[in-house]
């Protein structure tokens, strides 16, 4: 959900390493009713190294059910679908960084100028007093 109806939060970028090494991470997902589709966090994920259990670190059970999809205008980008009836799974896999691209610049973008609108409604509306904010009516 977009600011001002929630907070917007973004993925830190990993930087190519210079060695040619790779970041190994771990993302905890949350299923509903038994299912999970959304992006993952990261980009150029060597699909090989994909591993989904039902607890951290490679622990618990493993889970089979689940697929990884790269849209072709972005097929460095991954989403995952993931089935399983726990409440939450641990993906883990290797990149060897991130690639910025323009969706990424215009998703920033778009906060930005939320979090500007709704200071200018603030300010428009007199609801800002001595640098504080206060619930108006």
């Amino acid at each position: 959900m977009a600011y001002p109806e929630g907070i917007d939060r973004f993925s830190e970028k990993l930087n190519k390493k210079q060695d040619g090494g790779v970041y190994t991470i771990e993302e905890a997902l949350q299923l509903e009713n038994g299912q999970y589709e959304g992006w993952l966090a990261h980009d150029n994920i060597i699909n090989g190294t994909v591993r989904v259990y039902t607890g951290p670190r490679f622990t618990g059970e493993v889970v089979a059910t689940w697929t990884l999809s790269a849209p072709a205008e972005s097929p460095w980008r991954r989403t995952i679908r993931v089935f399983a009836n726990v409440e939450s799974v641990y993906v883990t896999y290797e990149t060897p960084g991130d690639t910025v691209d323009a969706d990424d610049v215009n998703v920033l973008q778009e906060a930005i100028t939320s979090t500007q609108t709704e200071m200018d409604r603030y300010k428009e509306a007199g609801m800002i007093d001595g640098g504080t904010f206060y619930e108006g009516e």
